[in-house]
């Protein structure tokens, strides 16, 4: 079964994209996918990729992209959709294991633990291109690369935030009691981090651009430039001095590198940085989580209208009817990435109005 989608339509949304990143789309980016259009998926060798058998090496890179066609042959692209390859499957925060943390997906889902137990002053964070972790992926872009050309989009993988990666050598109660106690060593960290965060940006992005595919990650989110989710989910828990000090310093320079930039904003404990994100001009958007238990995104309305009177986008996340209660009340900025199976076509003809 053949992917349902065009090198001309692919084409046709470059411009679309780039208006929304400028902020002069005059309508929501819309990507929504029916996720069984096309029946079941033809039969394949290997599972669609995931955390639970990302670590298993004994299915080859062709194999992994063989069940990727069989998935998105599956699948109608309308609005702004397109075929995407989503690399998250080995898990958030993925360059702790290209740095030498230990990769641990035995409970079905990947969580990284540092090599060894040592001091704050002992650890040392730098990107190995040589990682089994590393060429593992670069094998699977490969793949994708001699099976569609530039027709499907593959993702970065989820690198993780600087502190996020960090965390992961050194633990986050650790690493909390090291902004006290040796705040030297966590700028240190800080540098050597971010420094191994672009090293690898630039490797998989050097194999990707070979076949001219644009760029992308777990945010769907295309664009023409180099661009990405960026994150913190550790600043969750930290004061905005602190915020101020070892993350937002980090931010700039990390956006000084890329074109087009938006940040996942993970729970209410980071609203309290909102104010000084909106006031980044390289910042283009804001993924607003809500947290499990909370309101879902309708009811968020104020944080929406402070990041489009701020002149940044935002990402809409939860259900159909969430996205289109929003855009009742915000005008400017909004992207949706939703699905919708078979029978709904009065829903997705709804959300598709919104455009």
């Amino acid at each position: 079964m053949a992917i349902d989608f065009t090198l001309t339509r692919k084409q046709a949304l470059t411009p679309i994209y780039r208006a929304w990143w400028d902020g002069t789309l005059d309508r929501p980016l819309v990507r929504l996918t029916v996720v069984d259009a096309h029946g079941e998926a033809r039969p394949a060798e290997a599972p669609l990729l995931s955390q639970a058998n990302c670590a298993d090496f004994s299915v080859t890179p062709e194999q992994v992209i063989d069940a990727w066609d069989a998935h998105l042959g599956r699948q109608q692209y309308l609005g702004d959709a397109y075929p995407l390859v989503d690399m998250t499957a080995f898990g958030p925060g993925v360059l702790a294991a290209m740095c030498g943390a230990v990769l641990d997906n035995s409970s079905g889902a990947v969580w990284f633990f540092p090599p060894d137990d040592l001091p704050v002053e002992e650890i040392s964070i730098r990107y190995d291109p040589d990682n089994k972790w590393t060429q593992r992926i670069k094998a699977i872009y490969r793949a994708g690369q001699a099976r569609w050309g530039n027709l499907v989009t593959m993702g970065m993988p989820d690198l993780g935030g600087v502190l996020d990666v960090i965390a992961s050598f050194r633990g986050t109660e650790n690493l909390l009691t090291d902004l006290y106690d040796a705040p030297e060593e966590v700028d240190r960290l800080v540098r050597e981090a971010e420094d191994a965060w672009h090293a690898a940006y630039d490797d998989f992005s050097g194999t990707l651009q070979q076949s001219g595919q644009g760029y992308a990650d777990w945010s769907s989110l295309w664009s023409d430039q180099p661009s990405y989710i960026l994150q913190s989910d550790f600043c969750y828990m930290i004061s905005p001095e602190h915020f101020d000090r070892f993350v937002l310093p980090s931010l700039q320079r990390q956006m000084a590198r890329l074109h087009d930039v938006i940040y996942h904003l993970d729970g209410i404990g980071q609203l309290i940085h909102l104010p000084k994100l909106l006031g980044e001009p390289a910042l283009r958007a804001i993924q607003w989580v809500y947290g499990d238990g909370q309101p879902t995104a309708e009811y968020w309305l104020d944080v929406y209208r402070r990041v489009e009177d701020a002149g940044k986008r935002s990402w809409v996340i939860g259900s159909c009817e969430g996205f289109l209660e929003v855009a009742k009340y915000i005008k400017h900025g909004l992207y949706f990435n939703g699905h919708v199976r078979r029978g709904e076509e009065d829903l997705a003809k709804r959300v598709l109005s919104a455009r």
